[in-house]
């Protein structure tokens, strides 16, 4: 994904349509606000023909004297949507913000307070839904440790079990959601989140929809075939429809609705015809002899009939062989006897030379070993010698045939021209000090490059980490290299990528180097191949400002 952290709000994640069976209010179109959405539009036109103006907020604004604006995540059609701190309890939390008189603020309202009366812990939870001074603002919780179904697709499809527990758990609790009145409508990959237990969350039941103007003649029917869209893209890492979304290939144009495991091989047959079951596809299930799945709850029930599909086995390496003792096969302090005789023979140790010639050859040897330690000793004190000898004259060059592998090395290594950087964000807004960037590599020590503030050295626990991306302009040899840091220790490791294009994430890079401080060589073990390099930031030092930031003056490759 351009990825924003696994806890923004993002409401719509958007890229992509929506399920076929949903549509927007005529007051709004859904694709304008998806274009809108990714170049952080201010305004949308809303179903009075003008332009809403989203409430001009800043980040640091209080609402109700304890929830801080931190970060805006999204500014769309009249309203944004924040993180925040809720200083009361000291916790992060989303905000989604708009006027008072905007068209829909009574609609969001209503479903934030219908959401959060339903209170399964199977969604992100509705915290406050609160009119005030004019605004309208719903808060709910943050998930800093939790992972976006976008970002686990990004990664490859996944196997059979996984796609399993994805489809039980969110069409188990898309039928509880039902049941209770409350329909979501906008059940992307962005709006399902797995925590670090493996368990399957949803954010913005209803409140998602209603941002937007999202309504449904089938509101069941839509939900269900956003969980068939869900588990194809997870069986096939590719979306069941013909344009692309969400940072997944669409099918080929104008062969339809194929089933999963016509699309790659080695998918799980019976999770194939579910996600087929599901998924509005003019019929192509009859040939399997199967009904459609139209609701959530029926969806679940399919899912509950099939086999049980188990997680693969662990890989487990057999240990060596076990050798028995001479004391375990029956030699020690008895002898063996028929039943309990060796299990192998034992070997018999060589008489000692105990004669004359025997003794006259041990004395030879022993001469030949104490001449041989005397030649070396007398060789190393000669190297020892004549390597303080070149350490006193400077102005002349010794070589050592011994060490000319090492020499040439180290008379190989030459800087590596940087082409260019550009900051890398991915597990949060994906914009970090941009327009400085530059200062990274322009051999001035006194320039900068700086990352936002945070509460905490670790980012305050909303991602592991921001840095720089270096582009050397090809596949070439990197050694070494060096960064240096302004305001005090900072960690760091260095990332590497001979692709193309930059990784998304920073999985996608080969991390081959670590280390602290203020000035820091990152040299992996033997020089590697790349064209990306990124400095990833780990923890951060305090700054004059009371947060805590990072500073990098410069940055140096070698071969």
């Amino acid at each position: 994904m351009a990825e924003r952290s696994t806890a923004a709000v993002d409401v719509a994640d958007n890229s992509g349509d929506e399920p076929l069976a949903a549509k927007a209010d005529e007051a709004t179109s859904d694709g304008t606000a998806e274009a809108q959405d990714s170049t952080g539009a201010e305004s949308e036109p809303n179903g009075s023909g003008t332009a809403v103006p989203t409430p001009d907020l800043h980040s640091g604004h209080k609402l109700a004297g304890r929830y801080r604006l931190e970060e805006c995540v999204t500014r769309l059609d009249g309203f944004s949507s924040w993180r925040a701190v809720d200083e009361k309890l000291r916790r992060a939390v989303g905000v989604h913000l708009l006027p008072a008189d905007h068209p829909r603020a009574r609609s969001v309202l209503a479903a934030a307070r219908s959401s959060a009366l339903l209170g399964d812990p199977r969604f992100v939870q509705v915290l406050d839904a609160v009119e005030e001074n004019d605004l309208v603002y719903v808060v709910h919780e943050w998930l800093p440790d939790a992972t976006e179904l976008t970002a686990l697709l990004g990664a490859g499809p996944m196997d059979a079990h996984d796609a399993y527990q994805l489809v039980s758990q969110l069409s188990q609790a898309m039928a509880a959601a039902h049941r209770e009145g409350l329909a979501h409508l906008r059940l992307t990959p962005g709006a399902v989140l797995r925590s670090s237990s493996g368990q399957y969350r949803i954010r913005g039941l209803a409140v998602n929809a209603a941002l937007r103007g999202i309504t449904s003649d089938g509101p069941q029917r839509a939900d269900t075939e956003a969980i068939g869209a869900l588990l194809y893209a997870a069986l096939t890492r590719r979306w069941p429809y013909e344009s692309d979304a969400y940072g997944l290939t669409g099918l080929p144009k104008g062969v339809g609705l194929i089933a999963p495991d016509q699309v790659r091989a080695g998918v799980h047959r019976g999770l194939s015809e579910i996600a087929m079951r599901a998924l509005a596809n003019d019929g192509a299930t009859a040939s399997r002899q199967e009904q459609p799945c139209t609701t959530p709850d029926e969806l679940a029930k399919a899912v509950a009939a099939m086999p049980r599909i188990r997680p693969p086995e662990p890989t487990f390496t057999a240990p060596p062989e076990y050798q028995r003792t001479t004391y375990q096969q029956g030699t020690y302090g008895r002898p063996a006897g028929p039943g309990n005789g060796p299990t192998q023979p034992v070997a018999v140790p060589p008489a000692p030379l105990q004669s004359r010639t025997g003794k006259a050859l041990k004395w030879a040897v022993s001469a030949l070993l104490i001449a041989a330690l005397g030649l070396g000793s007398w060789q190393l004190a000669e190297t020892l010698l004549d390597r303080d000898k070149g350490s006193d004259d400077p102005g002349t060059t010794q070589t050592n045939p011994e060490n000319g592998d090492e020499q040439k090395s180290v008379a190989e290594s030459k800087p590596v021209p940087i082409m260019g950087a550009r900051d890398y964000d991915p597990l949060g807004d994906q914009s970090e000090k941009p327009k400085d960037i530059g200062h990274v590599y322009d051999g001035d020590a006194t320039s900068y490059w700086n990352t936002d503030g945070y509460f905490t050295a670790d980012f305050g626990k909303l991602k592991d980490g921001v840095g720089v991306v270096l582009d050397l302009g090809k596949v070439q040899q990197v050694g070494a290299v060096d960064v240096t840091f302004l305001g005090g220790t900072t960690s760091v490791e260095l990332r590497t990528a001979t692709s193309a294009e930059v990784p998304k994430l920073p999985t996608g890079f080969t991390k081959v180097a670590q280390g602290s401080g203020t000035k820091v060589a990152l040299k992996p073990g033997e020089p590697v191949q790349a064209r990306y390099l990124l400095v990833w930031l780990t923890n951060l030092p305090p700054s004059d400002s009371g947060n805590f930031r990072g500073k990098i003056s410069d940055i140096k490759v070698t071969s």
